[in-house]
């Protein structure tokens, strides 16, 4: 974990750090989550021991009012800092909070009488079945080592195919592997299976014959060109060659490919229930954001054919 200095004294630090440390252990957060919440609170005791003249300590997070966090999250959006960020800096200082609740350090509930800062919500913006196969099909035009070009296939086959976030499809190995289906590890390290389809097994198959390095079981498959595992930029980068290739817009990106996936199934008739699971979503909101693309999709649709549109 990144070494960020926190303004405090070393019983509050202490306590950040096992703090930081369960949400790893036990609530299994992502690294780059862990990260984001250390620089939150090393931000946040820096701005108190300003605000307040003096290194912070428990008694001094008892003590505090509302108008001292709202006076950081003024500061924060003064200097460009957006919504998304401060409603996310914003929970991780509650939870803080309510871990010492818990541990009877302290009893203050200032900052649940703040309310989150309203995220706008925008749509996916998916391909069409067109454009998603085509992006897959170009890789092999754009990339003169044909186990690179298989690679990459591959790579996007698993985003559009099966729905895998990028992160998701570079940690597969082969022990995740069987001949029909994949045992993915997601956000918070939840395990779930996905069915593959045809082209995917072939796609997966054919970068393994051709992949020039011996792996271990356990070890990703997906490898750069001197071995290692690949990198996401470089699969965003390919990205980026397939959009000018294509004429495809700027939301086009390997993400771009599972929201495809999962707008495709949704308007071919998959139930929503069954999508939740192959997405690994926890909760059934995250996943009805696909009915209302669905929707404006037929909208659309229905605007150009309808003669009295």
């Amino acid at each position: 974990m990144a070494d960020f200095n926190f303004s405090c004294d070393e019983n509050c630090k202490n306590q950040i750090i096992d703090w930081l440390e369960i949400l790893g252990s036990q609530r299994r957060l992502s690294p780059k989550t862990l990260v984001a919440y250390h620089r939150d609170l090393a931000q946040f005791t820096s701005f108190l021991a300003n605000h307040l003249g003096e290194a912070i300590s428990v008694n001094a997070l008892e003590d505090l009012q509302t108008s001292d966090v709202r006076a950081f999250m003024a500061m924060r959006r003064n200097n460009g800092v957006g919504t998304r960020s401060l409603a996310r800096q914003l929970s991780a200082l509650k939870n803080f909070f309510s871990h010492l609740e818990r541990l009877g350090l302290l009893s203050n509930q200032v900052l649940h009488l703040i309310n989150s800062p309203k995220i706008p919500r925008s749509l996916p913006k998916p391909l069409t079945a067109n454009e998603a196969l085509d992006t897959i099909a170009m890789t092999k035009n754009l990339e003169h080592r044909p186990w690179v070009a298989a690679r990459d296939m591959a790579v996007l086959s698993l985003c559009y195919g099966a729905g895998l976030r990028i992160a998701e499809a570079l940690v597969i190995s082969a022990n995740d592997l069987d001949s029909t289906s994949i045992r993915v590890s997601g956000k918070g390290g939840k395990i779930r299976m996905v069915p593959l389809i045809i082209s995917v097994q072939n796609a997966i198959e054919e970068y393994l014959k051709a992949c020039p390095f011996v792996l271990k079981p356990s070890e990703p498959i997906f490898r750069g060109v001197r071995g290692g595992p690949l990198s996401p930029r470089l699969v965003q980068q390919r990205m980026v060659q397939l959009r000018s290739a294509l004429g495809l817009p700027p939301s086009a990106s390997p993400h771009a490919l599972r929201h495809s996936f999962a707008t495709h199934l949704l308007g071919s008739g998959g139930d929503l229930r069954t999508i939740q699971e192959l997405l690994g979503h926890s909760s059934l909101s995250s996943t009805q954001i696909y009915t209302q693309v669905d929707t404006e999709h037929l909208l659309k649709e229905f605007q150009k054919a309808h003669p009295r549109a």
